[in-house]
């Protein structure tokens, strides 16, 4: 099961409010979720955004996948960042660097060669 963190539209029509979620990647937009991370009042003046950090890191630590909008989202509040600083620092493996080899043209001509040499 891959579990997204993602919005979940509340609030009357045409004053929407959402729910930052933790939910199955399959179940709809404002369906079945897995536990509520936060949310976001867009029509405030200015937009609320309220996350509780130690669940959203506790579900991107567990491999969870946030939507464009939720990844800003979590940027504003500072949840993201944190989950950087969190992550150890990947080190890149070191180039083999290999002999280049010779073309085609020649190494048909040296498998020729070395059988006539032979004899």
């Amino acid at each position: 099961m891959s579990v997204k963190l993602r919005l979940m539209r509340v609030g009357k029509k045409k004053q929407p409010s959402y729910r930052i979620v933790a939910a199955d990647s399959r179940s709809p937009r404002d369906g079945r979720f897995i536990e509520i991370i936060g949310t976001y009042a867009p029509r405030s003046e200015p937009s609320e955004i309220n996350v509780r950090s130690d669940k959203a890191l506790a579900w991107l630590a567990k491999g969870a996948q946030p939507t464009e909008t939720v990844r800003k989202l979590l940027e504003i509040s500072g949840v993201w960042s944190a989950f950087q600083a969190s992550k150890p620092a990947r080190e890149k493996p070191a180039r083999v660097r290999r002999a280049p080899k010779a073309p085609a043209s020649k190494r048909a001509k040296v498998a020729v060669k070395a059988p006539a040499e032979a004899s």
